[in-house]
């Protein structure tokens, strides 16, 4: 079970899945380190791994079931497309930018979280949940998730240290790789080594002192309200870092040097945020189930 319970994490990592395979899986290997012994028991125990891996194997799923027939409806789901004009004005409203037949990623985590915590479902139905939780956390943290402008960068043809790629895949796949020092055949192990840098920078390191601040929109019985400030604050960036001159001014561009060196700490900072953030957000829930039916302890 261990094995296929990996294997499920790393199969089809899509090149338009946020931060790539390897940012979700470093994601999830901040928030193992972060969260409770509770916490840890309960999700080992409902994803059916109990090695250390039990976050970042199922990190990537819910962009390799998108895919799927079965999973096909989930498509929306991992963005919110604001519908606002960068540079002059970046903003996400939730009325106006979530589709309201499809939903998105801030719906969809509202909805997965009500799934998670309802103890009247099935394991099996939870633990889909859990794998959705997981990973749009990690989606919102991304700021071209959080914009409408070229379907989130993707119709912005740019290069990137010589090669030809869009916008949306350099915030996604090529800063992050070129940050950690490349990515070769082990992106697991790489991952959790970036997590353990980012979790000692947030433990005593540059985010020690802002950590506290990250928690503060956390609400559980108000997710909707949660993941828009998550989301506003990742789609700020899209003024400041991504298309600081506007998406006209980018086309083109090179954007492996002095963009990157711009890019590169908001791409750190989001992703430490993200891990720290789903620790406490798993946190929350393990400790409402227990709250709400302490009789029926860990799954």
């Amino acid at each position: 079970m261990k094995l296929s319970s990996f294997a499920m994490g790393t199969a089809a990592l899509p090149g338009a899945a946020a931060w790539g395979g390897f940012g979700h899986i470093s994601v999830a290997y901040i928030a193992t380190n972060f969260v409770s012994p509770a916490t840890t028991t309960f999700f080992q125990s409902l994803l059916r791994n109990d090695t250390g891996d039990y976050l970042a194997g199922i990190a990537t799923w819910a962009d390799s079931v998108r895919y799927t027939k079965w999973g096909r409806f989930t498509s929306d789901f991992h963005f919110i497309d604001a519908k606002d004009d960068p540079p002059r004005y970046c903003g996400v409203d939730f009325d106006r930018d979530c589709k309201k037949d499809r939903g998105c990623v801030v719906s969809a985590l509202h909805n997965y979280t009500t799934r998670l915590l309802d103890a009247d479902l099935r394991e099996s139905e939870r633990a889909i949940a859990a794998k959705f939780v997981v990973h749009f956390i990690g989606d919102i943290h991304q700021p071209l998730h959080t914009e409408n402008v070229e379907r989130g960068g993707n119709g912005i043809p740019v290069k990137f240290d010589g090669r030809n790629l869009n916008l949306h895949h350099v915030w996604d796949t090529s800063i992050v790789e070129k940050l950690v020092g490349g990515i070769r055949r082990k992106p697991y192990e790489a991952a959790k080594k970036w997590a353990d840098e980012l979790t000692q920078e947030i433990n005593e390191g540059k985010y020690a002192s802002k950590r506290i601040s990250w928690l503060r929109s956390a609400n559980l019985s108000d997710p909707i309200a949660t993941a828009m400030e998550w989301a506003t604050e990742g789609n700020a960036y899209v003024c400041t870092t991504v298309l600081p001159e506007g998406p006209k001014a980018i086309v083109g561009q090179e954007l492996g040097s002095e963009y990157y060196e711009a890019a590169a700490p908001v791409i750190e900072v989001q992703v430490a945020r993200a891990g720290y953030r789903l620790a406490a957000w798993l946190d929350l829930i393990v400790a409402s189930l227990k709250t709400e039916s302490p009789s029926q302890g860990d799954l």
